[in-house]
């Protein structure tokens, strides 16, 4: 099975210019965690709400986006094969991925996308399983 088969296609993106309040009411909209930062299509950053939190509001920035996103983004081709998404994101510790197709993001793949999975592919689980055990310590 590949990442396509599986990635969310309708994904909400910021602009690395978008104000940190634009973005918490993107992700409170959606209902997610984290929205890819995009410039001209091409992932530039990524940013969660734990990013607002921590290094926006908590530390008095009012700005925008791209004073707290993180910007060394991990990213996977939709090509890709689901063992390899669950090996990537247990390697890095990431509970999501962007997935990007000749330079343009085109899907997002998260954990628990990874976890429906997990009861035809084995290794989707272990990788579950690892980077749970991890962000619970």
């Amino acid at each position: 099975m590949q990442v396509r088969d599986i990635m969310s296609t309708n994904v909400e993106a910021a602009s690395n210019m978008d104000s940190l309040e634009n973005v918490a009411s993107k992700m409170s909209s959606r209902n997610v965690g984290s929205v890819p930062v995009v410039e001209n299509g091409q992932v530039v950053g990524m940013i969660t709400d734990r990013d607002i939190a921590t290094r926006g509001l908590s530390q008095g920035a009012q700005g925008n986006v791209s004073q707290v996103m993180s910007q060394n983004v991990v990213t996977i081709s939709p090509d890709s094969s689901v063992e390899d998404a669950a090996a990537l994101m247990s390697q890095h510790q990431v509970r999501r991925l962007p997935v990007v197709e000749n330079g343009q993001l085109v899907g997002m793949l998260a954990l628990g996308d990874l976890a429906v999975q997990q009861k035809s592919d084995q290794s989707a689980g272990t990788a579950l399983s690892q980077i749970s055990e991890n962000h619970l310590r």
